[in-house]
């Protein structure tokens, strides 16, 4: 057996550590020696045994193998154990020492074994730190049970952070049971127990955190504000307003000063009323806040704005928006939409990018959906070619488009007889990677019916399954409409039949669209079949289908059909225009149904001012 030069060195416990054990050298009446010692020398005297007892603690009787030492060690001798008084002053100092650290553990066990020894709060935290470090969960198991034993705890400080690491760890059963421990000592709970929620609220564990205020609460430990802060803020986030607001009302009738909580406990409070809809009494309890010196917080403004622009209050928004601007406290981008989302709704479109220009101030990026919604805002408000404008100015200044943008922008184009444009664009979706976008693909192939374009509608189609996009029922209607109008009834039918195959629901749409196909090719039949369907399957009587309808029953002389369409037209309230009601009357007159003509002549021509 001899002594090598491994840098390993570190001296483990009997089960959990490697069998290895170090040889250090140092005379016994100069115990400081040891923590002098250069980490090179101490790393020289690595003994690989499996089986023989540490010689460190061995008595003097025992004869020692050969081994080569350091030069610099040959004068010193193996040490042992100070007295009972000294243990605790030696376990501390082998932690401070990056060279002699890997001792405290073992020798902190062997030093329980002296009678009187009795661990000082200074001895438990640095042997803590050590096993957390190394993540000795086991090892901390065991070590938590000496703080009731000895009835001493670390530190509050080390105390919470061993319970948050165990957290981050996710050994919630070490923690569980360090806080049976920690339970029993009034210094550490409160922290132990503050530390807990912390760790489970960063883990998104809302209702493990209320597991443990509802503990800390039976074991009648003191709930300091951080433990309510940590409480209110599981509740905000599982979406119990209410008992937000009875917790901030029992914090406050129990502690005076919330500090260092003040801010954020003011601000899920004024969150959650403002949830509840009572943002008016948020704003109450913020103006408060700001009374009492209470430094305010992004998160309240972003808040209290968000809430204020949704309900329309447009004054008391732009106010608290303009005071959060002033103070520099604009950073959550869902501020900013809801405002421009706000100002969309007014009309204020050159407001809403005013928003904008804010937003690069405060070097808040333009998100997809704001891009997007102000595109679609110019859209519903000034019409497709302010759309378009306003799109390409964005552009210039820098914003960046995403798939719905992209979408909205091809879709205007479309609408403006910009085709080229619109396919360049799509390109360019392409490119960036967003190509399985439903809407992009439903305006290019509506684009590529209006212009009479079905081969390359076909192909696009092709290509938008084989990236895997499912065409949606607009996609499938758009496509008969156009075959229809080809009068390509094989078609149609393959693209009805696929609709179905895939368990896609026609609409009102699709029935319109492949009645109106049958309807050119002249087969009526198919067509009485098809709107049969449509109204058994729940189907309402719309203008366009009553059009479609009055004329194949006034064609193949279906007059009692025509009249009962009329009825139900009546009863679901469907007008008919000029044109559809000259056809229907001069129908009932060829054959001869009088009362019939002049049940329609009293229903629609007196009300509609038909001649």
């Amino acid at each position: 057996m001899a002594v090598t030069g491994s840098p390993d060195w570190s001296l483990p416990p009997s089960t959990f550590f490697r069998k290895s054990h170090l040889i250090t050298l140092i005379p016994t009446s100069n115990l400081a020696l040891l923590f002098s010692l250069p980490a090179s020398n101490l790393r020289s005297l690595h003994l690989n045994s499996s089986d023989c007892p540490s010689p460190i603690l061995e008595q003097s009787s025992i004869a020692l193998p050969d081994i080569h030492l350091d030069s610099n060690l040959q004068d010193f001798q193996l040490p042992s154990l100070p007295n009972v008084e000294d243990l605790n002053d030696f376990l501390c100092g082998l932690s401070q020492n990056t060279g002699t650290e890997d001792l405290i553990y073992e020798y902190y066990v062997k030093a329980k074994e002296r009678a009187g020894f009795r661990p000082e709060k200074s001895t438990l935290r640095h042997l803590v730190r050590y096993l957390v470090r190394l993540k000795k969960w086991d090892l901390i198991l065991l070590v938590s049970r000496d703080f009731v034993d000895y009835g001493v705890s670390p530190d509050r400080d080390t105390c919470s952070r061993l319970v948050s690491s165990c957290v981050r760890g996710g050994k919630f059963k070490v923690v569980k049971a360090l806080l049976e421990v920690f339970e029993r000592d009034s210094d550490v709970a409160t922290a132990a127990f503050e530390a807990a929620m912390r760790g489970y609220n960063k883990l998104h564990m809302y209702k493990s955190t209320i597991l443990v205020f509802q503990r800390l609460k039976s074991a009648r430990i003191e709930a300091d504000s951080g433990c309510y802060c940590r409480v209110m803020e599981a509740y905000l986030k599982l979406g119990d307003f209410e008992r937000v607001v009875e917790l901030f009302d029992e914090v406050e009738s129990r502690i005076l000063d919330f500090a260092p909580f003040s801010t954020k406990i003011y601000g899920i409070l004024c969150e959650s009323l403002a949830k509840l809809g009572r943002v008016f009494e948020s704003l109450e309890f913020f103006r408060d806040m700001k009374k009492k010196g209470i430094a305010e917080d992004y998160t309240i403004y972003s808040a209290l704005i968000c809430t204020f622009a949704s309900i329309q209050e447009v004054k008391l928004a732009e106010d608290l928006f303009n005071e959060a601007k002033a103070k520099k406290l604009l950073r959550d981008p869902a501020v900013f939409l809801k405002l421009i989302l706000m100002h969309i709704q007014q009309g204020s479109l050159e407001k809403a990018l005013e928003i904008v220009e804010v937003m690069k101030d405060f070097k808040v990026g333009v998100s997809d959906c704001i891009f997007c919604a102000i595109v679609n805002g110019y859209a519903t408000r000034r019409g497709y070619n302010a759309a378009v404008k306003v799109y390409e100015k964005l552009i210039e200044d820098g914003c960046e488009p995403g798939q719905v943008t992209y979408a909205s922008a091809i879709n205007a184009y479309c609408r403006v007889g910009l085709y080229s444009k619109a396919e360049d664009m799509f390109r360019e979706m392409e490119e960036k990677g967003f190509d399985k976008c439903v809407v992009a693909y439903s305006s290019l192939i509506s684009m590529y019916g209006k212009t009479g374009r079905l081969k390359d509608a076909m192909r696009l189609l092709a290509k938008m399954k084989e990236r895997g996009c499912q065409p949606n029922v607009w996609i499938y209607n758009i496509l008969m409409e156009m075959h229809g109008k080809a009068k390509n009834l094989k078609q149609v039918e393959k693209l009805w039949k696929e609709m179905k195959r895939k368990k896609i629901a026609p609409d009102k749409v699709s029935y319109t669209s492949i009645i109106s196909a049958y309807v050119k090719a002249s087969e009526f039949e198919t067509c009485e079949r098809y709107y049969r369907e449509f109204r058994m399957n729940g189907g309402a009587i719309d203008k366009a289908m009553a059009g479609i309808m009055v004329g194949v029953f006034s064609k193949t002389s279906r007059v009692d059909e025509l009249v009962k369409l009329l009825r139900d037209m009546n009863l679901e309230g469907t007008r008919l225009d000029r044109r559809l009601y000259r056809s229907a009357l001069n129908a009932l007159i060829d054959a001869g149904l009088q009362v019939q003509a002049k049940w329609l002549q009293d229903h629609y021509a007196g009300k509609s001012g038909y001649v």
